[in-house]
């Protein structure tokens, strides 16, 4: 009886000392458990592995794009085939409630929060199970319908590499594509493509998944359709996706790639809304805001003055917030001589400050990969590995003024810390089955704020002013009651939680305790902690 107490008291501690972690938005690297080296020596002696079980160079494992919390495992497992994935969650689910141990699939490790670290527990490097998986394209299906059968460790890079060599591509995207299957279809999955196709998680057809328990499930829309709906947007709380099938379509070749300004908000949103609600507009459409960025202004207008001198001098901003919208236009080499029309066409229904149109034509690998060379050249000033505090909310269109009069016009005055997207997507496209929570609305926005902070900056650059104001956005959302929702959500506290799937708690809370009952997968969302009762 003594010692039940002491565990108990042990582990209200280390969630204890998590939740300060949380709360103090402070890296945070662990000590050892005191039974390590007994869990090390019996994972050793009873795991019978074709990859490698890792316990030395785990620190990697601990770090995340976030780069604010860092919890070190206990070891890391290189997978090579889905039976060590099955066998190492089966193993410490045998091991019952009493065990610390959890388990986290890494992707690419582009998590913000800490999602995909476990602390003393085993991180699975998913990028080496792709390493030993075949990439399998079906051209010819009993529904037509192409598709692409891949490890959920491998990136959407190189998938789009390999389709464009059979002339198909995925019908949908994020912006930054050096991602992994499992870890995007975990979340949602979204870029400019949404509006049309919806986000990635609508163009799956099967999914192979290890579950909690280390049961290996094969499920679709009509086969256990309850783990498929659970485990797309399901934050990795169900399944660890180990392989998917990827809808593919006829690839473009080529891009007509478009920017345009606008300095009145209402009349950029009723563009874009407008955009996304046609059949027949441009194929991506997206827009972000500049915030008192006089230098990029400066260089707009002069890159444009030859078209339109006259324009350019007139073309101030009469405030410090502008907006701009992104679209692009996809077409094959054999339409080249038909397209600028088109584009010329679907321009002419746009209200824009017509001087500001910038226009420019790349392959479509280069449009799609376009910001992993902002990439390159931010690693090159070492300005890629800063903290990254970045909020990402989803908006009902209702409330998209009052948002943006409260945001841009009270808080972020002055300036910004890295881009800030913002455009709407229609719930038409999206499969309101799966976990992903949405507004309840039928069209919102996701607004993007994905902020940078600086070395050494105390200042507005640096990080705990970037935390600062996205509390306070955060707050505002809260206090005029604009029914948002957090896109890569983060919560402290199980009662936040519960508040953000609302009405789809229940139904997620059931599928955690039968798919995962004693919480042993993705523990660093901090939805659930292990062994208790979340019901």
């Amino acid at each position: 009886m003594i010692l039940k107490h002491y565990s108990l008291v042990i582990k209200i501690l280390i969630a204890l000392i998590l939740s300060y972690t949380c709360d103090k938005n402070i890296t945070y690297s662990t000590t050892y458990l005191p039974n390590h080296e007994t869990i090390t020596s019996s994972l050793i002696k009873e795991l019978k592995l074709d990859g490698d079980l890792n316990f030395h160079n785990i620190h990697h494992s601990s770090k995340d794009f976030g780069n604010r919390f860092s919890f070190l495992p206990l070891a890391v497992l290189y997978p090579k085939s889905v039976s060590d994935i099955s066998t190492l969650v089966n193993y410490i689910f045998q091991m019952g409630p009493t065990s610390e141990l959890t388990v986290a699939p890494r992707g690419h490790g582009h998590s913000l929060e800490g999602q995909a670290q476990a602390h003393q527990g085993v991180v699975i490097n998913m990028e080496s199970l792709a390493k030993s998986q075949e990439m399998k394209f079906h051209f010819t299906t009993n529904t037509n319908t192409p598709f692409v059968d891949v490890s959920g460790g491998e990136l959407w890079i190189n998938i789009l590499r390999e389709s464009l060599k059979f002339g198909f591509a995925p019908k949908s995207w994020t912006d930054y594509l050096h991602l992994t299957v499992g870890g995007t279809l975990s979340n949602a999955g979204i870029s400019g493509q949404a509006f049309r196709h919806g986000p990635q998680i609508n163009n799956v057809h099967q999914l192979q998944v290890v579950t909690g328990t280390g049961e290996v499930v094969t499920c679709t829309e009509e086969l256990k359709s309850d783990l498929f709906h659970g485990v797309l947007g399901g934050l990795g709380q169900f399944g660890i996706i180990t392989r998917a099938h990827i809808s593919l379509e006829p690839a473009p070749e080529m891009v007509k790639w478009i920017k345009v300004l606008y300095l009145d908000f209402a009349t950029f949103t009723k563009d874009q809304e407008m955009l996304i609600s046609s059949n027949s507009s441009f194929d991506y459409v997206e827009g972000f805001v500049l915030i008192n960025r006089t230098g990029l202004l400066n260089n707009w207008r002069s890159s444009l003055k030859n078209k339109d001198p006259a324009g350019a001098r007139r073309f101030v901003s009469e405030g410090k917030t502008i907006f701009c919208l992104e679209i692009a236009k996809y077409f094959k080499q054999e339409d080249a001589h038909t397209i600028d029309q088109k584009v010329k066409s679907l321009l002419s229904k746009l209200n824009y400050n017509e001087f500001t149109l910038s226009i420019s034509e790349v392959t479509y690998l280069e449009f799609l990969d376009r910001v992993h060379v902002s990439e390159l050249k931010l690693q090159e000033k070492g300005l890629w590995d800063v903290p990254h505090p970045w909020l990402n909310l989803l908006v009902p269109k209702s409330k998209i003024h009052e948002f943006a009069n409260e945001v841009f016009g009270k808080i972020l005055m002055d300036t910004s810390n890295g881009p800030i997207l913002i455009y709407p997507v229609h719930k038409s496209r999206w499969n309101t089955k799966t976990s992903m929570v949405t507004p309840n609305e039928n069209v919102f926005y996701l607004v993007a704020f994905l902020s940078s902070a600086m070395p050494s900056s105390t200042g507005k650059d640096g990080l705990e002013n970037i935390l600062s104001q996205n509390k306070k956005i955060l707050d505002v959302c809260e206090t005029a009651n604009l029914e948002t929702k957090q896109y890569l959500p983060h919560y402290n506290t199980h009662e936040e939680w519960r508040k953000h799937f609302g009405s789809q708690w229940e139904v997620f809370a059931r599928r955690k305790f039968m798919y995962d009952p004693l919480a042993i997968l993705t523990p660093g969302q901090r939805i659930f902690q292990k062994a208790t009762n979340f019901l």
